[in-house]
């Protein structure tokens, strides 16, 4: 048993909770996040594979007590650094605390970068480089009171980065986090799907590759990869089985519309690249003029932070009138508002039937549910 912790937007552990005991984790504990896990090597593979909700997978190698700098030196140094990546790879070390009683992290991470390198030079009479911009091995040092953990990242690139979405508009939302926002929407394949607001179509691309079973790392690659322990055999099979349960595209009932010719064209753009664009039906409209394109279905929609539809004021006069759009155009579906912006919830005249508390980055939003019954302002109970 390997020990690992997947850090994730705040507010989607009990996302990736459910996701990792799914695949068979051991010792599955949520923590403000994140979540720790347990399990084998090809575990660690799957998790880098199929995760939509998790940002890493990082490996722990070290977890021990220190009261100075000294004490980290020694328990960096005392780790056999050698037997898990060559000499020949660079290196990048980051570095987070939480009260820590140190002065200095930037005096931290060059410590710990020191103690890896000084154990190669013992070994081989060689220290690998450091690359700060793309590295192949990323050292992460949390310290904690006086908890000092170690890991090895083995995914290189965070995991919201698939290499499909190439092209971007302004404050487009994570991947990972438009995927844990559908999941927390209940959204399945085959539900009527709208995104109004869809800017470079990343709730689209999620829900279409979760429609299709398209595992969200199948295009891109890994630091595991690179890694001495690295089962070739194993991990080329895993991927093989992955693209072999993918379902061919074909028009989906997934709908996205914006109001702005340039992030129709993005989001057009992305979805043609990655080869999905016959399964989304996108055009170019105001949310407060489209139509239901179904009966029934799941909106979810990014609001704007003032970038895209003006100042705050502008969102003010925008809220109440989305507000009836939604009662007059809308009955019978349910809509997942995202935002940062408090004033929506008085300024809607719509009660949300549930909020909750998400992190984009540092920034605290909230994801707010109505469920629309036609030309009322009172949530369907």
């Amino acid at each position: 048993m390997t020990d690992f912790f997947a850090p994730c937007p705040r507010g989607l552990e009990s996302v990736l909770h459910s996701d990792l005991d799914a695949m068979g984790a051991q010792k599955v504990r949520t923590t403000e996040g994140g979540v720790h896990f347990s399990g084998d090597w090809q575990l660690c593979y799957r998790v880098n594979l199929e995760s939509r909700v998790a940002s890493r997978v990082l490996w722990r190698v070290k977890e021990t007590w220190y009261r100075t700098e000294q004490d980290i030196y020694k328990a960096v140094f005392d780790l056999q650094w050698q037997h898990w990546f060559n000499v020949s790879h660079t290196i990048r070390v980051n570095t987070t605390a939480i009260r820590c009683a140190l002065k200095s992290l930037e005096f931290i991470t060059l410590l710990v970068k020191d103690a890896v390198c000084d154990r190669f030079r013992e070994h081989c009479d060689e220290r690998p480089s450091v690359d700060t911009l793309d590295p192949d091995v990323r050292i992460h040092v949390f310290i904690e009171d006086e908890k000092l953990m170690l890991y090895l990242d083995t995914s290189g690139d965070a995991l919201f980065k698939r290499g499909i979405r190439q092209h971007t508009n302004i404050a487009p939302i994570r991947e990972n986090l438009a995927a844990g926002i559908l999941r927390l929407s209940g959204w399945k394949p085959g539900t009527p799907l709208l995104d109004p607001m869809c800017g470079s179509g990343t709730f689209l691309i999620e829900a279409v590759q979760m429609a299709l079973n398209i595992q969200p790392g199948i295009a891109r690659s890994f630091a595991f990869e690179k890694l001495l322990n690295f089962d070739k055999a194993a991990w080329q099979a895993m991927k093989d089985a992955a693209i072999a349960a993918q379902l061919p595209p074909k028009p989906l009932e997934i709908y996205g519309s914006d109001m702005y010719g340039d992030a129709m064209k993005t989001a057009w753009r992305n979805l043609h690249e990655a080869g999905l664009s016959e399964c989304v039906e996108l055009n170019q409209a105001n949310i407060l003029e489209i139509s239901a394109p179904r009966d029934h279905g799941i909106m979810v929609a990014n609001l704007p932070y003032g970038e895209r539809m003006g100042e705050l004021d502008e969102l003010a006069e925008l809220y109440p009138k989305l507000g009836d759009a939604l009662k007059k155009k809308f009955g019978g579906w349910t809509a997942y508002l995202f935002t940062a912006d408090k004033a929506i919830l008085k300024l809607m005249r719509l009660s949300p039937s549930k909020r909750t508390p998400l992190f984009n980055g540092a920034i605290e939003c909230r994801l707010l549910e109505y469920k629309i019954v036609s030309g009322s302002n009172r949530p369907n109970r």
